[in-house]
């Protein structure tokens, strides 16, 4: 519903979208090389009244460069200024320049007070149009078409899908070490537009995004009770999940956003179950006298990995969506924790402890091909982009601050903070928006 209301207004014109094979291009990108020189791509001033047109284009050249893929031209280095982006730039003037993809658009208000916003990318070096699109929207959406802009420019120079238009659930944090406020919060990806979704008088913890839907769980000590709850992000409706005797960790939602998977305690062990959110009924996946949590699913919904320290130590195991199955795949020094499948199915991400380090890596879903990707003195908590090419964490410092979220490609080589006003955990990326 969230997108949708922006896409009741949002329009694609197959007039102006002439999107070429890839194989007529000189430009695109191979992301599945490792470590990728990021594409030189000149982003221009959209036409506009006021600074909305430079302010969009901002938004736009920041995801792009953030992704790592991309490398922004300096607007200084301009020689042609576009005045009207419907007519064919002078490619020559930005091939001198090293400026290998264009953009080039235009932003204006509507007689009825939506804003119209359109953008055409061209492959300056075969002097065609790759694609082009045009939106309708609210003003107050102006930076969610540059996201989405931005996604479509990504999604036609990788042939992968973006990931731009998205947003993050996180627990803020504030006041002193000792005693540390926790609540629900809610950004874009970049970090703009965070705003609190419970306030600072529960504790909350491992917030977890639907994939089907605006909708998050999560726990919350709230009367002093721990309980798994749902958040319906539209309305502000809230509803408990059950109440279980005992504690409940890490709940995540099924791939299909019809049930819950999580651990129950009970006892000084605790086992994964998961529950119907229709019915409310519960099945029990494992049963040991050991501590299985951390459980997530395949994007397939066959599987789940989990962290289990039946073998003396934390380690990550797959079992089947029954239960069925159950097997060990992470072998390597240290303690393994927190796993998440990739999107994509082909990884899983976990936080590992060794050497007096936490580090954030990838394995394939048998254990084979485990790579760290970055260490540090406290790194915890991945979460998938939608796309399964970049991960968010959070990582605590030696000192007396508090915590901050980073993202990381799976190079490994393109690490960066995420800005929030406070200090930041736990993060959960949503699906992409709709």
């Amino acid at each position: 519903m969230f997108r949708r209301n922006l896409l009741r207004l949002l329009v694609v014109l197959t007039g102006l979208a002439v999107s070429l094979p890839l194989a007529w291009a000189r430009v695109e990108i191979n992301i599945n090389k490792g470590n990728v020189e990021p594409l030189p791509i000149a982003v221009t001033d959209f036409i506009a009244s006021g600074d909305l047109g430079q302010r969009v284009t901002d938004v736009i050249a920041a995801d792009l460069k953030r992704s790592g893929l991309f490398a922004p031209v300096n607007k200084q280095a301009f020689i042609e200024k576009i005045s009207n982006p419907d007519q064919p730039p002078r490619f020559e003037d930005w091939k001198v320049i090293n400026a290998q993809a264009l953009v080039t658009g235009r932003v204006t208000q509507e007689g009825d007070g939506r804003l119209r916003a359109e953008f055409r990318l061209w492959d300056t070096f075969s002097g065609q149009q790759l694609t082009g699109q045009q939106f309708y929207t609210q003003p107050e959406n102006w930076r969610r078409v540059a996201h989405i802009i931005a996604d479509a420019i990504y999604e036609s120079l990788t042939g992968e899908k973006g990931y731009f238009d998205t947003r993050v659930v996180y627990v803020a944090e504030s006041g002193p070490k000792t005693a540390r406020k926790r609540q629900l919060a809610i950004m874009d990806q970049d970090g703009f537009n965070a705003r609190a979704l419970t306030n600072s008088n529960e504790l909350v913890l491992t917030p977890r995004f639907s994939p089907s839907r605006q909708e998050i769980t999560y726990m919350s000590f709230e009367g002093n009770q721990p309980r798994v709850y749902l958040l319906q992000l539209e309305t502000g409706q809230r509803e408990v999940v059950g109440n279980f005797p005992g504690m409940t960790f890490s709940p995540r939602f099924s791939p299909d956003g019809q049930k819950v998977i999580m651990s129950l305690q009970q006892e000084g062990n605790s086992n994964i179950y998961t529950m119907d959110l229709r019915s409310r009924t519960t099945t029990r996946l494992t049963s040991t006298a050991a501590i299985d949590t951390s459980p997530s699913y395949s994007p397939d919904g066959t599987q789940v990995v989990f962290e289990s320290d039946r073998g003396g130590r934390p380690q990550l195991y797959v079992m089947g969506a029954d239960g069925s199955n159950q097997r060990r795949i992470s072998f390597g020094d240290g303690s393994y924790s927190t796993p998440v499948w990739s999107p994509r199915g082909d990884l899983i991400a976990f936080t590992k402890q060794s050497g007096g380090k936490f580090s954030i890596g990838v394995m394939k879903t048998d254990g084979s091909g485990e790579r760290i990707l970055t260490s540090g003195f406290h790194n915890e908590g991945p979460t998938w982009a939608p796309n399964g090419r970049v991960l968010m964490f959070f990582r605590q410092g030696a000192g007396a601050g508090g915590p901050q979220i980073y993202s990381i490609d799976l190079s490994g080589y393109n690490e960066q903070v995420v800005q929030t006003k406070g200090f930041a955990s736990d993060p959960a990326w949503s699906p992409l928006l709709e």
